[in-house]
């Protein structure tokens, strides 16, 4: 399995990966294109179950979003997932030691200053093609790209995840 076969989705406001995802809406697009809402929802988690852990109490939450995914791939309208109450941070970067080091600095002014985040690290070249960055690692955080490059200073990720998040947060100075 390659990293490529792994997709991030929202279910329930928490970024969860998926397997296979992809390749099943891609297999079920001509077939399913024109059928109910309930039969597409009930086939997609039927085919992703086999290659994903999806606990019984929580299917009904991983179809709605499936659905949403699939829905999205045909470009038909869909239901947005609910806005989470953290901020969403992407580290861009094919997972170099800089992009890591990123990703390993957020985490710790996560820690020290409590906010609430979804970090994901897209690897995938053709993905981060998709923000138009022309360099890694890059930062964006809630939709905005705020570094491109670099690992920015400890106090300017403190400064746009305060500014994510809507309150002053003090961090701890960088020794």
């Amino acid at each position: 399995m390659s990293q490529t076969d792994v997709v991030q989705i929202k279910v329930d406001g928490h970024s969860v990966g998926i397997i296979g995802l992809k390749a099943v809406i891609k297999d079920m697009a001509n077939e399913y294109a024109e059928r109910p809402d309930g039969e597409i929802r009930a086939e997609l988690l039927k085919r992703l179950c086999k290659k994903n852990y999806i606990p019984e109490r929580v299917k009904e939450s991983y179809a709605r979003a499936f659905l949403r995914e699939f829905k999205r791939f045909q470009g038909k309208p869909y239901e947005e997932e609910e806005v989470s109450e953290g901020v969403e941070i992407k580290v861009l970067g094919p997972g170099c030691a800089q992009c890591d080091r990123l990703e390993q600095e957020l985490m710790q002014v996560m820690a020290e200053t409590g906010i609430i985040a979804d970090i994901e690290h897209v690897r995938d070249i053709k993905e981060i093609g998709k923000y138009g960055v022309m360099g890694t690692p890059a930062l964006i955080i809630n939709g905005k790209v705020k570094s491109v490059g670099s690992v920015p200073p400890k106090s300017k990720i403190i400064a746009w995840l305060s500014e994510a998040k809507g309150k002053r947060l003090k961090g701890k100075k960088r020794t």
